[in-house]
């Protein structure tokens, strides 16, 4: 996995989308397991307390469960995975009405260009 770090957002949160995001696509399926800490930790090249903090709030957000012996485990739940899915999807679109706004569209107008672009590629 590559991963991406930018300022401006605190690094814990960056590995935290980025690890919403792999689980979303699959790279870590429903009920599979997570590489431990320390090599997610390597991987991103972060203290492993950081990428720590990350997996906290992926816990607290119930898509990960860490269990003694099995490791951290992405959830099962169906409805969590798609509850995030839509919650991305929500600020995706919330970022694509800010911008169309900056450049003048109104909201119908914005969403009858996304229409047509959706028409036009399928």
């Amino acid at each position: 996995m590559s991963w991406t770090l930018e300022g401006g957002q605190p690094i814990w949160q960056q590995l935290c989308r980025q690890l919403e995001r792999q689980i979303l696509v699959g790279t870590y399926p429903p009920g599979g397991r997570l590489p431990p800490v320390r090599e997610l930790a390597a991987q991103a090249g972060v203290n492993p307390n950081t990428m720590q903090r990350a997996l906290a709030q992926l816990e607290s957000d119930g898509l990960t469960a860490a269990n003694r012996t099995a490791g951290r485990t992405v959830t099962a739940d169906p409805d969590v995975i798609e509850n995030l899915r839509r919650r991305l999807a929500r600020l995706a679109m919330a970022g694509y009405l800010e911008e169309m706004t900056a450049l003048g569209y109104s909201r119908r107008q914005a969403s009858e260009l996304l229409k047509e672009e959706c028409e036009h590629e399928g």
